[in-house]
């Protein structure tokens, strides 16, 4: 891997670690030092999903327009003006606004930082981005287990560790970004390029490919809303259920040894390995639908990790290969706020089923959900077939 490479590998752990901070304890702190209900602590957290939505929709704007590197430092300057106002000032109102800051800010890291491993490491294809998906898992585990120690011994401390990883983020992208080669500069791409800035077919293909995106984060994320509900109706104890995300953390970055080589014997597209992890997904909701003790959610939870393992890396692959010269960043800001909004409106969606109809039904509909996931993933490319077969009719 690139030196490169390595340090945005470097960056996005220490940028999700610090992130991982806060997030996992945003619902506690609202409810309980806030006072607010529930149903406010989901609007807030609601609205920072929101914000960040909009910040990956500019930040991939803004890396095609100034460079992967000052979109990135934009950012993190967002994020750390937010992160001092929430050190100093993290009672009502004052919390909401500035989470809703911060999320804006880390939106717009998101896609530059996807954008430039994908420049950096030109022939890495998806290996460039599994190696960020397994940082932002390195980061999410170191985070989650410190900010919850942290938060123990005092909950203004975590807002201060938040702050500090973020400026040692800022001085590794200071230093270490800056003469990330972005394939050419900005202008000189798209005078260069040989593909149209809008290609229909290419818009249409990512347009579907992304509809099978938000499907299956939509199903996902119940694991960290509905069915964390539903493992304590089990009597299964928190601790149990934290378990079962370390197990996940545990099983992407230690399997990493086992996945590439099966990837290139065995998955050798990127479609083909977006579809066996869509319907290993599936496999996980319907072991989860009929699991009543921890072991089932072990089993249901290992196999969703496997599933996770070839989708999520592979979908910014392929927008990759999707974006015209000087609009990678355009296309990367688009699947990240897909991603977000899916886990924006996932616990909404199984909040209302399951008080509506209860689990069984929500699991149901979860399936149904991935199989027309899978049905978009199969289909994504068509617009590109289609191009390809007019092109060669004109030419003849």
């Amino acid at each position: 891997m690139p030196r490169t490479v390595w340090l945005l590998v470097i960056g996005m752990a220490v940028n999700i670690t610090g992130s991982s901070f806060l997030w996992p304890l945003n619902s506690i702190y609202i409810h309980d030092h806030l006072g607010k209900s529930l149903s406010i602590a989901g609007f807030v957290l609601m609205l920072n999903s929101f914000a960040s939505v909009i910040g990956s929709l500019i930040g991939g704007y803004l890396h095609d327009k100034i460079g992967g590197y000052r979109s990135v430092l934009l950012g993190i300057a967002i994020t750390v003006c937010a992160l001092i106002g929430l050190t100093l000032r993290h009672e009502w109102p004052y919390y909401v606004v500035f989470l809703g800051i911060v999320g804006l800010g880390s939106g717009i890291i998101g896609p530059a930082m996807y954008a430039m491993t994908a420049a950096a490491w030109k022939n890495g294809g998806r290996k460039a981005f599994n190696a960020i998906y397994v940082a932002q898992n390195v980061g999410v585990a170191v985070g989650s287990g410190l900010g919850g120690a942290i938060a123990s011994y005092s909950f203004d401390f975590i807002f201060l560790a938040n702050l500090c990883m973020f400026l040692l983020f800022m001085v590794i992208a200071l230093f270490g970004y800056k003469n990330i080669s972005e394939k050419q500069s900005v202008h000189s791409n798209r005078i260069k390029a040989s593909k149209p800035v809008y290609n229909r077919s290419h818009i249409m293909a990512l347009t579907i490919l992304c509809t099978a995106y938000l499907l299956a984060w939509i199903s996902y994320v119940q694991w960290q809303a509905t069915i964390s509900s539903y493992t304590q109706v089990l009597h299964i104890t928190l601790n149990q259920y934290s378990l079962l995300w370390t197990l996940n953390g545990a099983i992407i970055v230690l399997g990493q040894p086992l996945l590439i080589p099966m990837l290139k014997k065995y998955l050798t597209s990127v479609k083909l390995q977006i579809l066996v992890g869509i319907v290993i997904f599936t496999i996980s909701f319907i072991c989860a639908s009929f699991a009543d003790r921890f072991s089932g959610f072990i089993a249901a939870m290992v196999i969703l990790t496997i599933g996770e393992m070839l989708v999520w890396p592979a979908v910014p692959t392929i927008a990759s290969q999707l974006a015209p010269s000087g609009r990678d960043g355009f296309y990367q800001g688009v699947v990240n706020s897909v991603a977000t909004a899916g886990r924006m409106i996932g616990p909404v969606v199984g909040g209302v089923l399951v008080d509506a109809f209860g689990m069984k039904m929500l699991f149901v509909v979860l399936i149904v959900l991935l199989m027309i996931s899978f049905i978009f993933a199969s289909l994504y490319n068509r617009p590109l077939q289609k191009s390809e077969k007019q092109a060669a009719t004109m030419r003849n």
